[in-house]
């Protein structure tokens, strides 16, 4: 149940599921409530049929500072056993995810964005993998994934340097997906969200599939297994909708059977 004190927030908007960390007064970093509490929220969006889309947020304007210092001073784990840092970054999920940034995303906030399928970010956002000034990796997923995002030497700058970048730099390197003005990226990822949301769930469940098998597996393999997802939509009552639906100039009505 969400009251104004939960340290994550969930929210249903249409078939989209908004999650908000919500610590403004630390900056929205990450703590063990924290972590649990995504873990969570990822668990619904995972279990209810109704939900298509996962928008992970922060409250107030900022995305989240990363890992609570603090509490891991005081013994606290920002990870959840098989999901990672904060519950995500290494949980495998079938549904897409959009991070909608406002402020800032550094350390283990830029890596909770990095964990989802596409960014949104306002103009005025920053994103920093800061680490290294602290003795430290980006352990949560940034030292793995953000090599396969950019250009490796671009990568290995920020990696190396834990330089600060603005929303508009990440958008040029490819991490950033849109820019809004700010205030704006939970707006802009909610019309996003509404419009992958309007697609055939098994589909997108398979693209995230597919896409894994091309990231960790050979080509070979990577194909064989599409030709498997393939064949199992082939046979969907939802590709058999899809059909129907455009031979019948009609919205499909999808039942993720």
């Amino acid at each position: 149940m969400n009251t104004p004190d939960t340290a994550v927030r969930t929210e249903t908007v249409g078939s989209t599921l908004v999650i908000t960390i919500n610590r403004p007064k630390a900056r929205n970093a990450v703590d063990a409530e924290v972590a649990g509490g995504i873990a969570a929220a990822i668990d619904e969006l995972e279990a209810n049929p109704a939900l298509r889309v996962g928008v992970l947020t922060g409250a107030e304007g900022t995305f989240s500072a990363g890992m609570d210092l603090k509490a891991a001073a005081r013994g606290e784990s920002p990870a959840v056993a098989g999901k990672g840092f904060a519950g995500l970054t290494e949980a495998e999920t079938s549904k897409p995810l959009i991070a909608a940034v406002e402020g800032y995303a550094m350390g283990g906030g830029f890596e909770l964005a990095l964990a989802c399928d596409l960014v949104v970010a306002a103009e005025d956002a920053r994103f920093a993998l800061p680490e290294v000034k602290r003795g430290l990796i980006a352990g949560g997923g940034g030292v793995i994934r953000l090599p396969r995002r950019v250009p490796h030497h671009l990568a290995m700058e920020l990696l190396l340097t834990g330089r600060t970048i603005t929303a508009a730099r990440a958008r040029e390197l490819g991490v950033v997906n849109r820019l809004t003005a700010g205030g704006g990226a939970l707006s802009a990822a909610l019309e996003l969200a509404a419009e992958i949301g309007e697609n055939a769930p098994l589909a997108l469940a398979a693209v995230k599939r597919v896409v894994r098998h091309a990231r960790d597996d050979a080509e070979p393999e990577a194909f064989s297994a599409q030709r498997r997802e393939i064949q199992q939509l082939l046979e969907s009552a939802d590709f058999a909708e899809g059909a129907r639906a455009f031979a019948e100039k009609r919205a499909p009505e999808w039942t993720g059977r």
